[in-house]
């Protein structure tokens, strides 16, 4: 299992990569979750979360410094888009509707799931709901037009993903498009703020690892400057 946490900060990815080659020539790379395995022995001992901006090979060779990354996170009546070339911000806005439930504090969509039937002001909520998304993918379909976006980092509920791909403005990209990435850090609130704060989070590399391998890749990784 893997359980601890190092920064990488303090060394160039240049090194990075081309130390853990020499020292671990079974690494491979993760496209999808954008990670480099650390395997000994056909085991995996520990991975490193390379910076998104950062686009590599599966020789852990750096191909391109100023990756185009779009990155949306979304909840119940809030989102936010980012485009991000490199470590530069090119784009961002937001976006928000009334989909909450004042008393209860839940969204109109659990509402409905949990009660099955609309009145009045659930019918304002969801109407809401649906321009919302709809609002979503037609900003989405414009980005996708005028920056050509390599990566596409999605932070969204479970029970808000149908309502994204299933909007009457389709989306821009599928579920299986091979640019998602699934944006690994907690979100507390859809605004600007804290998607540009885990953006930051994201431009640098971390190495996790698990106990039985903890002080030997530490002792390894620490020793690099």
């Amino acid at each position: 299992m893997i359980q601890s946490k190092v920064k990488l900060s303090h060394i160039s990815i240049d090194e990075l990569l081309e130390e853990v080659c020499d020292e671990y020539p079974d690494a491979s790379y993760d496209y999808k979750k954008h990670l480099v395995q650390i395997s000994e022995a056909n085991h995996t001992v520990g991975y490193i979360r390379i910076p998104l901006h950062l686009s590599i090979d599966s020789s852990l060779t750096i191909a391109d410094e100023e990756t185009t990354v779009l990155y949306l996170t979304i909840e119940s009546g809030n989102a936010a888009i980012c485009i991000m070339q490199g470590t530069h911000q090119v784009f961002h806005t937001t976006f928000s509707s009334y989909m909450t439930r004042k008393k209860q504090g839940f969204s109109q969509i659990k509402y409905l799931n949990k009660k099955g039937k609309s009145r009045a002001g659930s019918r304002v909520r969801l109407a809401s709901t649906l321009d919302f998304f709809e609002n979503i993918n037609a900003t989405l379909t414009d980005l996708l037009e005028t920056f050509e976006v390599e990566r596409i980092a999605l932070d969204c509920n479970k029970t808000l993903i149908p309502y994204l791909y299933q909007s009457s403005v389709a989306c821009p990209f599928d579920k299986k498009d091979t640019r998602l990435y699934k944006i690994p850090l907690h979100i507390p609130q859809s605004n600007f703020t804290n998607l540009k704060s885990t953006i930051k989070k994201l431009e640098s590399p971390v190495l996790f690892c698990n106990e039985a391998s903890q002080t030997s890749l530490e002792y390894f990784f620490g020793g690099l400057n």
